[in-house]
């Protein structure tokens, strides 16, 4: 028989050593490498960008006549700080920069925009700078910039970073300089915005999305009085977690995002009752981190209500966040798929 828990009953405490602990790739990116990359022969600026961060980690190598330092030898330190992989969706960005991770000598830091943004609330901004400052390399996966205290906090935080000798790693699908265009009035911030692209040497990854283009289509609706039989008969002997959507909408409004990866931690299976289209803002962004950390452990998800396509309202999906919210639908999607179709998720 399956465990049953509930995540509104759940209100982890978590300590600032925790939080930077999870800054690391999920374990779907856990043993991935430059080798394990497999470049399309028809995107000659794929194999570039592998030998590009190749060489990147060699320049970090320690001197000497340490290991890493005879496997590399002596390389060039590049001209700036950081690298900005851009490039489409699904074309290996995150690979890439997990394997980098992977190869470059710590401390170092491996998280999404959002987490850090996260973690400078739960920390204080000097705090989460003072304790980075300390990292040989810190990695920033999907960098995207949403509102204007986002970009300034952002570029505070990466030229204060790269002043320490921090090295700077970001993926994004925006070139640096056109951050925030459509979303704010970028205009007002372009100082901000252009101290963020003076920190990175700009690595195009062209190609076509390795995944199906536009989103899944959401299974079909579950009744809800068969969610939880279905879910036990399904997924014996894991852990579910079984909450009701209402619920676990309030209850994310009080715990912090920085802590949803701790919130799901344990969790095998969730299955939610009712969803309901999400109306407020400040909700809706709270679910796309969680659909992140849910679909950063694979947790197949069972549900009765509304379709996931329907969980953010057409204003939400056309407005300055649609790529957040069309990242976290995609992704619930695949997760309802794996949990009512046992369909894979890629």
């Amino acid at each position: 028989m399956p465990t049953i828990e509930h995540l509104t009953e759940r209100t982890p405490h978590v300590s600032p050593e925790d939080l930077l602990d999870g800054f690391k790739p999920s374990y779907r990116f856990g043993d991935v490498s430059f080798d394990s990359y497999i470049p399309d022969p028809n995107q000659p600026s794929q194999s570039a960008a592998v030998t590009k961060l190749r060489e990147f980690a060699e320049s970090m190598a320690p001197a000497g006549g340490g290991f890493l330092g005879k496997l590399f030898g002596k390389s060039k330190k590049p001209a700036k700080a950081g690298l900005y992989l851009d490039g489409g969706f699904g074309v290996g960005k995150t690979h890439l920069l997990a394997s980098l991770w992977h190869a470059a000598p710590g401390p170092k830091a491996f998280g999404t925009f959002v987490e850090y943004t996260n973690l400078v609330g739960a920390l204080s901004f000097r705090k989460t700078v003072d304790v980075l400052k300390g990292y040989r390399l810190v990695c920033i996966d999907e960098f995207e910039l949403d509102d204007p205290g986002d970009t300034v906090l952002m570029s505070r935080l990466m030229r204060e970073l790269s002043d320490a000798g921090v090295r700077l790693v970001a993926t994004s699908n925006t070139l640096p300089g056109s951050l925030g265009d459509g979303r704010f009035a970028a205009s007002d911030f372009k100082r901000e915005i252009q101290v963020l692209a003076d920190q990175f040497d700009v690595v195009r990854v062209d190609g076509e999305d390795y995944r199906h283009r536009g989103l899944p289509e959401a299974p079909a609706a579950f009744d809800d009085g068969v969610i939880e039989s279905f879910a036990a008969e399904r997924f014996p002997d894991k852990t579910i977690a079984v909450d009701d959507f209402a619920a676990l909408s309030e209850h994310l409004q009080r715990v912090h995002p920085s802590r949803y990866r701790q919130l799901i931690d344990g969790i095998d299976v969730l299955v939610l009752h009712n969803v309901t289209t999400i109306t407020e803002q400040a909700l809706a962004l709270r679910f796309v981190v969680l659909a992140d950390r849910l679909y950063d452990r694979d947790v197949p998800i069972v549900a009765s209500g509304a379709l996931f396509s329907d969980l953010f309202t057409p204003e939400m999906m056309s407005g300055g966040y649609m790529k957040k919210y069309y990242r976290a639908v995609s992704r619930l999607t695949a997760l309802a798929r794996n949990g009512q179709l046992a369909e894979p998720v890629s």
